[in-house]
């Protein structure tokens, strides 16, 4: 496990989205949990559930596919690590920016908590801006 557990998340999530793998097992945090939340409830996974290995906790998510007429499965999921350990890139509220004219979001990390775009303008905070998701 590494330090990033952002890039962690996307890495599998991409990972597991190229090589058309349905299920997905992450290591569980709480920010972990945040983001899988937000996934979940902006639609771009299917489910999430807690899952307990010994003394660990993981969290196994199911992805979404879009088929095609001819039969072929079409990836949902595109990822962009922006803040990483070594540069963190913070946003004042009305400069957070809208990822291919408000169809994509991104998800900050507010004081609030981590949320998506529309909520932290809505609410009129800022914060460090986690990834791009479209």
């Amino acid at each position: 496990m590494s330090i990033d557990t952002i890039a962690e998340i996307i890495t599998s999530i991409r990972n597991a989205d190229m090589d058309r793998k349905k299920i997905v097992r992450i290591a569980s945090t709480n920010i972990t949990e945040n983001i899988v939340k937000i996934l979940l409830r902006e639609g771009f996974i299917e489910s999430a559930r807690k899952h307990k290995e010994k003394t660990k906790y993981f969290l196994v998510l199911t992805l979404r596919y879009r088929r095609n007429k001819k039969g072929t499965y079409k990836k949902v999921l595109n990822f962009k690590q922006i803040s990483r350990p070594s540069l963190r890139i913070y946003s004042k509220y009305q400069r957070i920016p809208k990822i291919l004219g408000g169809i994509g979001i991104v998800i900050l990390s507010t004081s609030q908590g981590i949320m998506t775009d529309r909520e932290a303008r809505l609410a009129g905070i800022g914060g460090e801006i986690l990834c791009y998701i479209w």
